[in-house]
């Protein structure tokens, strides 16, 4: 695999890693249910008007946090594809640390439960959405962590990426069963996505039928509703509140894929360029709540990250879940299906729509929820 790594420059007031034409730069650069969580985030951040976050630069950039990724993973990477298109990973934590408390005790390390792969595709009208389940069997690869190698493992768990070796070994395990460089990383937590949703005012969704998880503490009847931070949370965690779901991780994705669009329709809606006091009040929590790669880690960056993306819709982002069907030696996991898997992938490098033939016979997007939320 080729690699050509790409050099950064916080003094700099072009986005780093990105140009306003919208081409990748070469040459070198430098958290449970959590993959809506980072979404969310990433949507909020990004996609509210970029160019009215200026004024406010040095506050907002100080709330940043960055990873270096390309140092970590150095150059044995994926070929990267100077064709305008970009794709980003987008995770979360189940880190259970400070206020995040009250969702449970870590058992460990802190996991990514789900992820998604943004591909913005040439021109960046459009989008393709894959999400990956968290117990998908995967080779995962080796790794290195605090200058300490991680031994790879053979049918790891996806989401134990993220627990034993951070983000650049959750972005290098993505890259290795997709063969698609990733352009950026973004992360966040429980209590960073409750505190987006707040700020944004709540999300509307209309649900067409109950909805009751004592686990995620959701209460919901069928009709119209304005999410709070909580209930959203609740919301993208719940597994077990949807009657005729199957009660799995695949159920749940589907619901967050849901969420997810409702979400870019909220933003759209409230016209936060005409509103700099709710505009700064949004950013400043969004850029609290988030860990990027150290290419997006400045006002800058984003503010040409949303340039990029200020023209894709709801109705132009297409969500799968990655085709897999449950392990027949344990059924709480799935199993990618190759095939399938390859024409998605194969779908994202070449800038092309994923094929629906791709998606047809995998357990992925038959969780049973998809009906529930509007």
């Amino acid at each position: 695999m080729a690699d050509d790594s790409r050099a950064a420059n916080p003094a700099k007031s072009r986005s780093r890693g990105i140009r306003a034409t919208g081409r990748r730069r070469k040459g070198p650069t430098r958290r449970r249910r959590a993959l809506t969580i980072t979404v969310c985030a990433l949507v909020s951040c990004v996609l509210l008007g970029g160019a009215g976050l200026g004024y406010v630069y040095f506050k907002l950039n100080g709330n940043l946090k960055g990873v270096d990724i390309n140092a970590a993973l150095g150059k044995n990477r994926p070929k990267d594809n100077d064709d305008g298109s970009m794709d980003i990973l987008v995770m979360g934590s189940d880190s259970r640390a400070g206020k995040n408390g009250e969702y449970g005790t870590d058992e460990g390390g802190a996991r990514s439960d789900t992820a998604m792969i943004v591909h913005i595709f040439k021109g960046h009208k459009k989008a393709s959405v894959v999400s990956v389940p968290r117990d998908t069997l995967v080779q995962r690869p080796d790794c290195t962590k605090d200058g300490k190698n991680i031994p790879g493992q053979r049918k790891a768990m996806f989401n134990t990426a993220f627990e034993v070796g951070g983000p650049a070994c959750a972005v290098k395990t993505v890259e290795a069963m997709s063969g698609v460089r990733m352009d950026h990383f973004v992360e966040v937590d429980f209590n960073g996505f409750k505190k987006l949703i707040d700020a944004l005012g709540g999300v509307d969704i209309t649900t067409t039928k109950p909805i009751h998880d004592n686990k995620s503490h959701l209460n919901l009847e069928p009709g119209k509703h304005t999410l709070n931070g909580e209930d959203a949370l609740g919301l993208v965690r719940t597994r077990h509140g949807v009657p005729g779901g199957d009660g799995s991780d695949l159920g749940r994705i589907q619901l967050q894929q849901t969420f997810i669009k409702a979400l870019l329709k909220q933003v759209k809606s409230i016209g936060l360029l005409s509103n700099p006091t709710k505009l700064y009040g949004i950013a400043d929590t969004a850029t609290k709540a988030i860990t990027t790669d150290s290419d997006l880690n400045s006002v800058n960056a984003l503010m040409g990250l949303a340039k990029e993306m200020g023209g894709i819709g709801a109705d132009s982002i297409d969500m799968v879940t990655l085709p897999v069907t449950y392990d027949p030696k344990n059924p709480s996991r799935v199993l990618p299906l190759e095939k399938q898997s390859r024409q998605v992938w194969d779908a994202l490098r070449q800038d092309q729509d994923i094929p629906k033939e791709a998606i047809k016979d995998s357990a992925g997007d038959k969780g049973g929820t998809d009906s529930y939320v509007k």
